[in-house]
């Protein structure tokens, strides 16, 4: 997941998630040191300080750990991290069926929607 931040909200919130996306893929796989402040925020194009922000919540949450003098690691929790991916999923989910409910769509033509097209690749 790149780092494509929008004005809409917070961005640390937005950092928060990209994070998490990057801990649930396995992109940064359990146990392993995460990228330090500094780097993760050049990368990203944002003030450490706000980088610093989304590493805190993500130390609160129990996904990362902070190292007394080496970093940040992925919790070695797999269970957390299963559950964070499920918490992820079905808040997606719900906001699917709430923009389709918005759009008009009756929970059994959503159904019909998803199975007609969840064969098909999407990106």
């Amino acid at each position: 997941m790149a780092w494509n931040l929008d004005s809409d909200r917070p961005i640390y919130a937005q950092l928060l998630e990209v994070m998490q996306f990057r801990i649930i893929s396995g992109q940064y796989k359990s146990g392993t040191k995460i990228p330090s402040v500094r780097e993760l925020a050049a990368e990203a194009g944002v003030n450490p300080n706000t980088m610093q922000k989304a590493l805190t919540e993500l130390e609160r949450s129990g996904l990362v750990m902070a190292l007394r003098t080496s970093g940040r690691i992925v919790t070695e929790d797999e269970n957390m991290i299963r559950e964070t991916r499920n918490k992820l999923a079905q808040e997606q989910i719900c906001e699917f069926i709430d923009r389709m409910k918005k759009l008009g769509f009756e929970k059994e033509e959503i159904v019909e929607l998803l199975t007609r097209t969840g064969g098909e690749k999407h990106e």
